[in-house]
């Protein structure tokens, strides 16, 4: 299992992004736009390690915690696995820990294969595959 990325809510997604381009080198994707969640993002790549996913929705909420949307800041970490398989495998085996699920195995809009649990003191992790 490898680390594959970080996931930050953010305010401006465009201007978040030229910082992690042009300041820090990174490489960005394409904007991915959920219209129906009213969501968008970007993966942006480094030349080594984990890549980091910048994301933003209308609905964020300045104070974490608070409703209607997420606060902006990092909102997961995501661990790659080999399959879909794998990802089933060990939900099934967080599950029987006592582990929270808190997104079944699925697949989704942009492609990945995932499910969502939460560690002991509730950070959302994504186990994924890329079928």
């Amino acid at each position: 299992m490898n680390l594959h990325h970080l996931a930050i809510w953010v305010r401006d997604l465009e201007k978040m992004k030229r910082f992690y381009t042009e300041c820090l080198g990174g490489k960005a994707g394409s904007l991915y736009h959920n219209p129906h969640k009213r969501f968008t993002s970007y993966f942006i790549s480094f030349r080594e390690g984990a890549r980091i996913e910048l994301m933003h929705c209308p609905a964020l909420s300045e104070t974490p915690g608070i409703f209607p949307g997420p606060a902006p800041g990092w909102a997961h970490c995501a661990f790659l696995l080999r399959n879909k398989d794998e990802v089933d495998q060990l939900t099934r085996s967080l599950r029987e820990q006592k582990i929270k699920i808190a997104g079944e195995p699925r697949m989704t809009g942009d492609g990945y294969y995932e499910s969502v649990v939460l560690d002991p003191e509730g950070n959302r992790i994504e186990l994924l595959s890329i079928p």
